[in-house]
Order: structure tokens, then C-alpha cells, then sequence
């Protein structure tokens, strides 16, 4: 079992950063793929990046060359640097795990979820 506590979200103005964070319990957390997905209302979960154990990453198209996943497994936590944001980046962002390396990016794939930090960007 694992358990995935999200911090980090808030209110930001576009073009600001924000640094999302997940921590991770269990003593697996290493051989695990961590991902982001993301929420806005009124539309369906959308794949934001993951990252495996070695560090392989996949990034949806439009976070590409914004946001970046990185993973500290010392610390259990697995990151997510979002740089210039924009209002559509507005959602609840979502930490969740799977206990395999093959990077995915369906809701489905994905076993363990976190209860979400909640992300707003003004224009």
C-alpha cells in the first residue's frame, strides 16, 4: 500500500513557478513510477508527466519545455517544477503511483492516488 500526500498548489499570477511536491510512505517508493495528472472543471483527468525509477520521464505535449518531474527517493517525494504558467494550467493536480517502470499515461494505469493540491493561475 501506498500513500501519496500532495503539497505546494496555490494561487499564482501568469508567468509565476510553483514547485508541487508528493510525498510517498512505504519502502518501495524507489521501484515505483510516480505521475501527475491534473484536473480542471469540468473536464477529465489529464496525463502531466511520470517518471520510473531510473529517472525516465514522459511529459504530456503541452507541459513540455514547462514543467519538469523530478524524484528525490531518499526522501520519498517526487516533484513537479511548473514554470510559466498559464491560466489554463488552473486544475487540481493530482500525485499518483504505479508498481512497474513502464512510464503510462492513462488514469487507469495508475494505482495509488493522492487527494489532490488545488493549482490557480490569474491572468
Amino acid at each position: 500500500q501506498v500513500e501519496l500526500v500532495e503539497s505546494g498548489g496555490g494561487l499564482v499570477q501568469a508567468g509565476d513557478s510553483l514547485r508541487l511536491s508528493c510525498a510517498a510512505s512505504g519502502r518501495t517508493f524507489s521501484t515505483y513510477t510516480m505521475g501527475w495528472f491534473r484536473q480542471a472543471p469540468g473536464k477529465e483527468r489529464e496525463f502531466v508527466a511520470a517518471i520510473n525509477w531510473i529517472s525516465n520521464t514522459l511529459y504530456a505535449d503541452s507541459m513540455k519545455g514547462r514543467f519538469t518531474i523530478s524524484r528525490d527517493n531518499a526522501k520519498n517525494t517526487v516533484y513537479l517544477q511548473m514554470n510559466s504558467l498559464k491560466p489554463e494550467d488552473t486544475a487540481v493536480y493530482y500525485c499518483t503511483a504505479r508498481s512497474t517502470a513502464v512510464l503510462r499515461t492513462t488514469p487507469n494505469d495508475y494505482h495509488y492516488w493522492g487527494q489532490g493540491t488545488q493549482v490557480t493561475v490569474s491572468s
